[in-house]
């Protein structure tokens, strides 16, 4: 990755600007300036305000080479961001040279720089950092999930065909940064993984053309990892997306998911991914991302490859320690990007339970630990029984959408959908009461072309009843009396293992965990 180095005239006058913008006195709240070097712009902060300007450099990706490819570039910044982060982006903004000489941010004098102005952020509050003082809280997850869902609704769409293509030849460029750094990545890992690339690239073609038929391939955020999101209050804000290329931010959504679920994943945080991954599935209510799932491990594994491509690229140009950190990453990378794509059967597991026996927090639990990364597919009757009855997932129904033949349905539909997404390759984890016998023989018999585990969780009355009363924004509508009612009933014989599930999470998670290995 070497930019061209013809362009002194442009370089030296721009190194004015860069002077200027550092400068706190060109900035009036500012007492200092605090400056941010890539290897394609600089931003200032400065008080209140952020100004990011495009340096005069051409790679093989993007060319800034004139004052009107920079400023082209920075009202397409503002344009592909305003969307996801209207809090943050302004406009773009000129840099002047007034009469007397002087510089001016916005003045009305020749122009000769531009930059995109921004409302500045507490940078303590991108997720990177957020997530070094430990996990993500649930409710921080649900809404990141929640914004990945709408800025890929708002996404412009776009044909699947030359982002296809694309994709293989990030494959081949990907091999060869690997074979050119034999000291990182060994020479017959880095060949399997690139003829798994190229086969898996091969097979899931066919799909990511259909899926773009569909709708599903968007001119996307692109660069959605966890340090191009920031919390503003509670909300995370989507900022920094791919500007200098439409071409490179074309993707399918859910290869655009995956760069945030592998970010997540590879640091070790795999709950946070396996719920990410959940609750987006449930927020789309897209029944075609079930299928979408087949070309999950492809998308993750080119998302660290291309990771650990850039980290080996950095590594060149790093002194001690950061070369030592940036070697550590690279390999990290690779060794994620191989684990992606290594074989593993899918499973199916469901948990059932009477109300408020802890089988939701349990499912919960247990998926990140079920089948590939990131994961299983947690499939929840209380939420598919709202979707099917076209009502948000915290609102009540009505009796009549807990009949018998209503039930029937909602089972009907978990059995399906389970065998869908096995068929992908994906493990399924199915939360649902079970207490029928021919509820969990069906769903057992789906099980039967899989590792197939039952778990029924016994907690006493008293436990169930609290705990309905304790729920809060939550999908059940059950209540006391419902439990009443489920106790009364007769489960018959119960060939799955029991589970006491009135002990803590952790506890009832051990026991659960006991029955898979």
């Amino acid at each position: 990755m070497n930019a061209n180095t013809d362009l002194t005239v442009e370089a030296a006058d721009q190194a004015q600007v860069i002077d200027f913008l550092s400068d706190p006195a060109s900035h009036p709240d500012a007492d200092n300036v605090r400056r941010i070097d890539t290897h394609a712009a600089i931003v200032f902060l400065a008080g209140s305000d952020a100004y990011k300007i495009k340096r005069a450099v051409t790679y093989p990706f993007l060319d800034f080479s004139t004052l009107e490819k920079r400023r082209l570039a920075c009202v397409h910044e503002i344009e592909v961001n305003q969307a996801n982060a209207p809090q943050i982006y302004n406009r773009a903004i000129a840099i002047t040279r007034e009469p007397d000489g002087t510089l001016m941010i916005g003045g009305n004098g020749t122009i000769v720089e531009w930059a995109v102005h921004m409302n500045r952020f507490d940078e303590s509050r991108t997720l990177d950092r957020v997530i070094q003082d430990g996990p993500l809280q649930d409710t921080v997850v649900d809404a990141l999930a929640h914004e990945m869902v709408r800025a890929h609704a708002r996404a412009p769409l776009r044909d699947a065909g030359p982002w296809i293509a694309d994709l293989r030849r990030y494959v081949d460029q990907n091999a060869e940064a690997f074979a050119h750094n034999v000291e990182l990545f060994p020479v017959p890992r880095a060949a399997w993984l690139a003829e798994r690339a190229k086969t898996a690239h091969r097979q899931i073609s066919p799909l990511l053309e259909a899926r773009g038929s569909d709708g599903h391939t968007r001119l996307c955020h692109g660069d959605a990892h966890l340090g191009n999101i920031v919390l503003i209050g509670s909300e995370p804000v989507l900022f920094d997306a791919i500007e200098f290329d439409d071409v490179i931010a074309t993707a399918d959504v859910l290869y655009d998911l995956a760069f945030l679920l592998m970010d997540l994943w590879e640091r070790g945080h795999i709950h946070e991914a396996n719920r990410t991954l959940n609750r987006y599935l449930t927020e789309s209510r897209c029944a075609d991302h079930y299928d979408g799932l087949a070309a999950l491990p492809f998308f993750l594994m080119m998302r660290a490859s291309i990771r650990a491509k850039v980290a080996a690229s950095r590594r060149d140009f790093c002194a001690m320690p950061e070369r030592e950190t940036v070697t550590s990453q690279a390999k990290a990378y690779f060794s994620a990007a191989c684990d992606f794509l290594s074989e593993k059967s899918p499973r199916l597991v469901a948990v059932g339970g009477l109300s408020g026996s802890g089988k939701s927090t349990l499912a919960a639990r247990l998926a990140a630990l079920v089948g590939r990364a990131p994961g299983a597919v947690v499939l929840r009757s209380d939420v598919m029984r709202k979707h099917l009855f076209g009502v948000d997932e915290k609102d009540r129904l009505p009796p009549q959408a807990y009949s018998a033949a209503a039930s029937r349905m909602v089972y009907d539909h978990i059995g399906e959908t389970a065998e869908r997404i096995l068929k992908t390759g994906h493990s399924v984890i199915a939360d649902a009461v079970f207490a029928g016998r021919k509820q969990r023989d069906a769903i057992a018999d789906i099980g039967r072309r899989v590792p197939f585990t039952g778990l029924w969780l016994d907690a006493p009355v008293d436990v169930l009843k609290a705990r309905v009363d304790a729920r809060i924004n939550d999908a059940s509508d059950a209540d006391e009396a419902v439990v009443e009612l489920q106790t009364a009933i007769d489960v018959g014989e119960m060939s799955w293992p029991r589970i006491d599930g009135s002990g803590t999470p952790e506890r009832v998670l051990k026991q659960a965990e006991n029955f898979l290995h």
